[in-house]
């Protein structure tokens, strides 16, 4: 057999391992495997386990489970309730004001917590009902907090771009950088459709039957914001010490959790081992998920450049004659379709190995390139039909009928889809805060 197709055959396999219910590290690992065996020799298969083992002793991993801690610290405690709280009693009057005060929660949630599913959870608890409550379009409710869930593996610290640092060593500090701006301006985005949004149905509506918006003295929105400071002022702790070159990014990621456990003893007063065990015990589950599926990626990644199929694939594309917009096109359209089966790490780990060596000799700046990919990814989060924030929305809201939660992203889908588009045009957008910060290619 050739190498192409050998490649197609692995295609196969992976598909059906993936599908088959066995965990996705050790998936890659058994798949790895069974072709050295097939298609190599016993002394590929030999390096099997010490490419497995050296890949988990990088001292870059250790980011991992540390963010791992803060997210679940973070999202076993209220501190989603008083940041949606907070903006809720700033933005009451605003048009839509209770929408873009879930988004603007998701987004904050996110950058604290770095998980899709758990923002949207821990935000659409609260604010699902509310909405529903205030005569919120059910479709516009859930579709915002779903599609406001999604700009936690976008708005820095996020798990996925430091898998994606990792796998393609590219800096983890100017990967972060990268995904402020985006993060901020999808934020504003999702605000402005949901503003949009509100004008027009309350116009229809002509305000019959409309809930009267609750009022706040300045004294109570003060009171509100000061509770959601302390969480704020991790935000800022990982900022400055990352950016300024004061910490490595693992440091960073421990003084972080460390930050988060604090306040969450000292704050909620969650210290007995009931409340500490369920944050302990999502963090080791998780990072284990994560940290598995890296090494078995690694003994992946070994196979395909061992059977030369990474290099045919690589040669194959190009031999194709595309040009450099077709190439992100195609490669738009691949991530787009994984990103509807696979969570966002496992994409990036399985898919890198190939997509990188395409993109270096098409010389695409891979910086650049994270966002467009993490963006890809946060679509497959919420598009029908398998999108996984979508079922963690029914889970939250089950009075919701999944089918309105479906309709109700569809918006949401296309301004993201928009966006990349923007930033293809205007690639700055990723790359100019992290080029003026810590110098062009650097």
């Amino acid at each position: 057999m050739s190498e192409l197709q050998i490649g197609f055959a692995l295609f196969i396999a992976t598909f059906l391992i993936l599908f088959s219910g066995i965990p996705i590290g050790f998936g890659l690992v058994l798949i790895s495997i069974v072709f050295l065996l097939i298609f190599g020799d016993a002394g590929a298969l030999s390096s099997v386990s010490s490419i497995f083992i050296g890949e988990l002793s990088s001292f870059a991993l250790l980011t991992i489970p540390l963010f791992v801690l803060l997210g679940c610290t973070i999202g076993a405690s209220r501190a989603g309730k008083d940041l949606y709280e907070a903006l809720h009693r700033w933005l009451v009057r605003v048009p839509g004001g209770l929408v873009i005060a879930n988004i603007m929660g998701c987004g904050l949630f996110a950058a604290m917590c770095g998980s899709s599913p758990a923002t949207s959870a821990a935000i659409g608890k609260i604010g699902i009902p509310e909405m529903i409550e205030r005569q919120v379009p059910v479709r516009l409710a859930t579709g915002s907090i779903a599609a406001g869930g999604t700009l936690g593996i976008l708005i820095p610290p996020s798990l996925t771009l430091i898998v994606y640092g990792i796998v393609t060593h590219t800096s983890i500090a100017r990967l972060f950088l990268a995904g402020v701006v985006p993060g901020i301006l999808l934020v504003v985005l999702f605000a402005l459709y949901a503003w949009l949004s509100s004008v027009r149905f309350d116009r229809i509506r002509h305000g019959g039957g409309a809930v009267p918006a609750a009022s706040y003295t300045m004294g109570q929105k003060l009171r509100g914001s000061v509770r959601s400071l302390p969480f704020l002022a991790i935000i800022v702790a990982v900022t400055v010490f990352m950016y300024t070159g004061f910490a490595t990014p693992s440091e960073v990621a421990a003084v972080a959790a460390f930050m988060a456990l604090a306040l969450v003893v000292f704050l909620y007063r969650t210290y007995r081992m009931r409340d500490v065990w369920p944050m302990m015990r999502d963090t080791v589950r998780e990072s284990c998920m994560i940290l598995m599926i890296v090494a078995g990626a690694a003994v992946y990644a070994y196979m395909m450049s061992y059977l030369y199929i990474t290099q045919s694939l690589a040669e194959w594309v190009f031999g194709w004659g595309l040009h450099e917009w077709q190439l992100i096109l195609l490669l738009n359209v691949f991530l787009l379709v994984a990103g509807f089966f696979l969570p966002p790490v496992s994409v990036i780990l399985m898919s890198m190995p190939v997509i990188l060596p395409v993109l270096q000799q098409s010389h695409i700046d891979l910086v650049w390139f994270s966002i467009v990919m993490t963006i890809n990814l946060e679509i497959g989060l919420i598009h029908p039909p398998l999108g996984l924030n979508l079922f963690v929305i029914q889970g939250v809201a089950p009075q919701v009928a999944l089918r309105d939660i479906m309709l109700g992203v569809l918006p949401f889908v296309a301004i993201m889809l928009s966006f990349i588009m923007v930033l293809a045009l205007f690639p700055e957008l990723a790359t100019w805060l992290p080029d003026r910060l810590m110098g062009a290619g650097a």
